[in-house]
């Protein structure tokens, strides 16, 4: 009987003997998670295999013949150590899936453009500072993941991969996407969080199969109109970016179900946006906004996020008169959206709930900011008793007076100067106690 299937996968095997390639028949190998660091010369001599999986076995090169392995489909060499391919790789013209991903590769070969029948291409946690134009040549590719590398750009014969259906570009150094992402008519998926894009290419709206758009944490400033062609959107994720406004065309995304733009400098809503009638969840926490368009009424929401420590989902709005359109309006307990502080200074040493008072305070607009500062609040549950609900829906903390205040900023401005002294938290460890002692006594 003649082996067909070999499965040695984490067994503690230290070096595969050269005498495998007596196993003529062997159409599946999986040697991954062994503490190997080459496959034996005479491998590429199986020309039988179809399926060959070397996963995390710190292999540092592959053979220069390995393109001999002519009956290849997929080849799996995640988690290694593997700095260049071998030029013989463009063989395996039977290859329909090649995961290359976190190994040390610093380049491409252009070569991998004669893959044809490449189907899916895991080149992620690598070193790539650019993709070579040859990648256009795949014309079969499924799926494309170089997130986790140097990627500067993409090349615009990206275009050229009319099959790609998921795209990831995630944790690159991209500043835009090329105007050829429009040809990628079957695209479903694209994720390029983690860039630096400053603007989003309006050729964008012509991936017209596009269901998941991920484009968190970036710089971008606007959204393309062309976004609203966007007709099988499904999830719009533009979190943690520098919007300062939507486009009215983002209502043409009939089919989008979740929205987040979380943490931009929106001020405003489109009125438009209640176009989007498979609209569920809208999480706009983080921004600036003053209201929001009486429109949304109109939206079977499941979820509205105002604010990070929103405790229910959805809120009791009221309407209101924007004083300065005449035009109805929606507000709430958690509008208007204060700006989001700036980060701890990093010099202050650490003293738990005084450091946050002491970084609060430390602006120069801290009076206007503590006279006019919203207060804390939270929803109670609805499981509480009726006889707590009767008194209040909201808990607030207790508001100073503003003289109060002063008191306290004068108080706290000590403070800081005493921990400024004290950088040398350790030898100085009394000092900091004993100022500590003092506010808590003061407030």
């Amino acid at each position: 009987m003649q082996l067909v299937e070999l499965d040695l996968s984490r067994n503690e095997i230290a070096e595969i003997p050269e005498s495998i390639s007596f196993c003529k028949a062997l159409q599946i190998a999986d040697f991954s998670g062994n503490p190997l660091t080459r496959l034996p010369e005479s491998f590429p001599e199986l020309q039988n295999l179809t399926c060959l999986s070397v996963n995390d076995i710190s292999l540092q090169a592959l053979p220069e013949n390995i393109g001999n392995l002519f009956n290849l489909a997929s080849l799996e060499l995640r988690e290694n150590l593997l700095t260049y391919l071998p030029e013989s790789l463009t063989q395996l013209q039977r290859l329909e899936e090649l995961d290359l991903g976190n190994n040390e590769l610093y380049n491409l070969p252009e070569t991998i453009g004669a893959l044809l029948n490449l189907k899916d291409l895991w080149l992620d946690g690598n070193q790539l500072a650019e993709i070579p134009q040859e990648i256009g040549n795949l014309k079969n590719l499924l799926c494309l993941d170089v997130s986790e590398n140097k990627l500067e750009r993409l090349p615009e014969e990206i275009s050229g991969l009319i099959s790609l259906t998921d795209l990831l570009v995630s944790q690159n150094l991209l500043e835009v996407l090329p105007d050829g992402i429009g040809h990628l008519k079957k695209l479903s998926i694209l994720k390029v969080n983690q860039n630096r894009l400053v603007q989003l290419t309006e050729a964008i709206g012509d991936c017209e199969s596009l269901t998941e758009l991920v484009l968190t944490e970036n710089q971008l400033l606007k959204l393309p109109k062309s976004i609203g062609k966007l007709k099988k959107l499904n999830n719009l994720n533009v979190d943690r970016n520098k919007l300062m406004s939507l486009p009215k065309e983002i209502g043409g995304c009939c089919s989008l179900n979740v929205f987040s733009v979380r943490d931009n400098r929106l001020s405003r809503i489109p009125s438009e946006i209640s176009q989007a009638t498979e609209l569920h969840v809208l999480n706009v926490a983080g921004n600036r906004l003053m209201h929001l368009p009486l429109s949304l009424t109109s939206l079977k929401l499941k979820a509205l996020w105002l604010s990070d420590n929103q405790s229910q989902p959805l809120l009791m709005f009221q309407t209101d008169t924007d004083p300065e359109t005449g035009e109805k309006i929606l507000t709430c307990v958690l509008l208007p959206q204060m700006p989001s502080e700036p980060s701890c200074q990093d010099n202050l040493p650490r003293c738990g709930a005084f450091e946050s008072l002491v970084n609060e305070m430390s602006d120069e607009t801290w009076n206007e900011r503590a006279v006019n500062r919203v207060s804390a609040i939270r929803f109670l549950e609805d499981e509480k008793d009726e006889e707590d609900s009767e008194m209040s829906t909201l808990l607030r903390r207790a508001t100073p007076h503003p003289g109060e205040l002063k008191n306290m900023k004068k108080t706290v401005e000590n403070l800081r100067n005493d921990m400024n002294a004290a950088k040398g938290l350790d030898s100085n460890k009394n000092e900091v106690n004993n100022a500590i002692d003092r506010v808590t006594t003061s407030v």
